[in-house]
């Protein structure tokens, strides 16, 4: 019989129990590893999420920057643009340019329609507005290659001209008459309208007048005659044909040339005020310009008649939207408004290309506007100021009474927009504008300094610019100018009044780097012109002596102010001044060993003058302490 022992009943047992607890701790440390492995794929997850938002926090600031810095680029490219000598002159090309061609699209557009069921061709305003902006270049290169005395020369006659051409067109038989009104010449199939190019005339002639007549304590018979006279003459005859805007425009042109050529406020406010008057009398004195203006303040309710047309224009704006209908899909030129591709023109421009069209052809006007005062103000020429700045007030503000009375904030005058509406002679008198305005950029002192000093550029050889000549006062502008300053009092008229007692104070001669020539006493002295007196004149010892005067090294001082104050006293003993010096129009100045100034008249700037820097100066009494070679 077998027997079984308790050692051996427990031994499984035994053996189960020890297997548990290995199981036991095999779990235990296999939760303990799947833990940290939790923990640690934590852990890492967390670092890539702080590496990731750092990324994308670094992205964002650096996209932020970029953003900031766009601006700023653009400002710097722009500043650098027009810190270049012939930017104006560039900047006058393009836009001339730009809104020409636009002007030529929008017509074709606006045109089509009308023209195909007048004419039987969409393309017949279109070719008769090409003729004329064709002919507009040539002006324009015309006008950019004439000389400013040339151009000054004849500005009366062109005046009397336009002026006859206007009185002629009154005439039946001579002029055409055309919708109630009798303001065109028909000349081989081109309609030629004379009242566009007294605009021109005036706008040269009244610059011309103007600038010939500046003073400070310039009268008002010097400035309103017989500028306001002549200007009074045209606008009658214009109201003849009859034509009120083009009158309103003359007005402008006679207001922007009085206010630059220095009117005084009280006076130009009372003429503004009655030029405001007379034109709201011209407005209600006929039938139809009383009934615009009635429609525009709401008086009368007539959307088929005298509102009829300004409303179709808002219809249309309001069609475009933001972005418009398209170029060339406009439903307004489908003889719905009146005159769409000419007063209305800006009406199917904010169809067709929406409010963004609208803005980018203001846009473009505010920048030849920028162009036009900056060219004024840059120029040394008081002409070409008066003249660049009623050229630029006279574009800009019929551009913006038409855009105005589009969009309902003026009653319609028919004024056109310039460039942009069909009008053959319009396009042709705007271009003319222009190109007086380039030819004033390129006298600019900077842009006179470098093309003289350069090689021409490859348009200009092949345009074959002349070399624009620096500014210089005519004789009749210095004997004024001096008169003006005995008239009104100023340092050098008081500096003379202390020498009255001892007699007439005659000029004298300055001082020149070489003896006088041999011609000296023929009444007429020869000077070498300044930058070639630079160059041969030589250095003198301190102890050279010329006249009886000593003169000091370049940059003497202290013995510039002793020599000023011994010859502002009655002269020594024993010496006689020199006779004056016939010959007037150099800065002796430039050039000159002992002036601050020497060498300088090489830069062709503003620092040779010409004709009045020295001629005429005999009131000079060397007052002490301004320096040697200071006259």
């Amino acid at each position: 019989m077998s027997s079984r022992t308790p050692a051996a009943d427990n031994d499984p047992d035994d053996a189960d129990g020890v297997t548990g607890v290995e199981d036991t701790e095999a779990g235990t440390d296999t939760d303990t590893g799947t833990k940290a492995e939790r923990r640690g794929t934590k852990r890492a997850a967390g670092t890539a999420s702080a590496t990731g938002d750092a990324s994308s926090r670094s992205a964002g600031a650096a996209g932020a920057a970029a953003a900031a810095s766009v601006p700023a680029i653009v400002a710097e490219a722009i500043r650098n643009l027009l810190a270049r000598p012939l930017a104006s002159y560039q900047l006058i090309l393009t836009m001339s340019f730009l809104l020409t061609t636009f002007g030529l699209v929008m017509v074709l557009s606006a045109s089509s329609v009308e023209g195909y069921s007048k004419e039987g061709s969409a393309y017949g305003l279109f070719a008769t507005q090409v003729i004329f902006a064709l002919l507009g270049l040539v002006v324009f290169y015309l006008m950019l290659r004439v000389p400013v005395r040339l151009l000054r020369r004849f500005a009366a006659p062109a005046m009397f001209v336009a002026v006859v051409l206007l009185a002629l067109v009154l005439i039946p038989g001579v002029g055409t008459l055309s919708q109630g009104a009798r303001r065109w010449f028909v000349i081989y199939g081109l309609s030629v309208q004379p009242s566009e190019l007294v605009k021109v005339a005036l706008c040269i002639w009244g610059a011309h007048l103007l600038a010939s007549r500046r003073r400070d304590n310039a009268s008002l018979r010097e400035l309103l005659v017989p500028l306001v006279p002549v200007a009074m003459l045209v606008c009658l005859l214009i109201i003849l044909e009859p034509n009120l805007s083009t009158t309103i425009t003359i007005a402008i042109i006679v207001g922007a040339l009085l206010w630059f050529a220095g009117l005084p406020i009280k006076v130009f406010a009372s003429f503004a005020v009655s030029g405001i008057v007379l034109a709201v009398i011209l407005a209600l004195a006929e039938g139809y310009r009383s009934q615009r203006v009635m429609s525009f303040l709401g008086n009368v309710d007539d959307p088929q008649g005298a509102g009829y047309q300004a409303r179709q224009a808002t219809y249309a704006l309001a069609n475009g939207g933001v972005f418009g209908v398209g170029l060339g899909q406009s439903s307004a030129k489908w003889n719905y408004l009146p005159n769409a591709h000419n007063d209305f023109i800006f009406a199917i421009i904010g169809e067709e290309l929406g409010l963004l069209g609208g803005l980018m052809v203001v846009f473009l006007f505010v920048v030849l506007a920028y162009i036009g005062f900056r060219i004024a103000h840059r120029s040394t020429d008081p002409f070409l100021r008066l003249m660049s700045a009623t050229i630029t007030v006279l574009i800009i503000a019929q551009a913006f009474i038409n855009i105005g009375y589009v969009i309902g904030l003026l009653p319609v005058t028919g004024i056109q927009l310039p460039l942009v509406s069909a009008g053959g002679t319009s396009t042709l008198t705007v271009l003319a504008m222009l190109g007086l305005l380039a030819n004033a950029a390129r006298h600019e002192p900077e842009a006179v300094a470098t093309l003289t000093g350069g090689s021409p550029s490859r348009v200009a050889r092949w345009l074959r610019l002349p070399t624009p000549v620096a500014y210089r006062q005519t004789r009749a502008e210095s004997l004024r100018d001096r008169l003006d300053q005995r008239r009104t009092g100023g340092p050098r008229a008081a500096a003379g009044a202390g020498h009255s007692a001892r007699g007439p104070v005659t000029r004298r001669r300055p001082p020149s780097g070489r003896a006088p020539s041999a011609d000296a006493g023929r009444g007429r002295r020869r000077f070498p012109l300044p930058w070639k007196r630079a160059a041969k004149t030589t250095q003198s010892p301190p102890g050279d002596r010329r006249h009886g005067r000593s003169f000091p090294r370049a940059g003497g001082g202290s013995t510039g102010g002793a020599r000023s104050t011994a010859a502002g006293r009655g002269g020594g003993a024993g010496r006689a001044r020199p006779g004056p010096s016939p010959r007037g129009g150099v800065d002796y100045g430039v050039g000159y060993r002992g002036s601050a100034r020497a060498g300088s008249g090489a830069s062709g700037r503003s620092e040779y003058r010409g004709r009045s820097e020295y001629r005429g100066r005999s009131d000079y009494r060397g007052a002490s302490g301004r320096g040697a070679g200071r006259w």
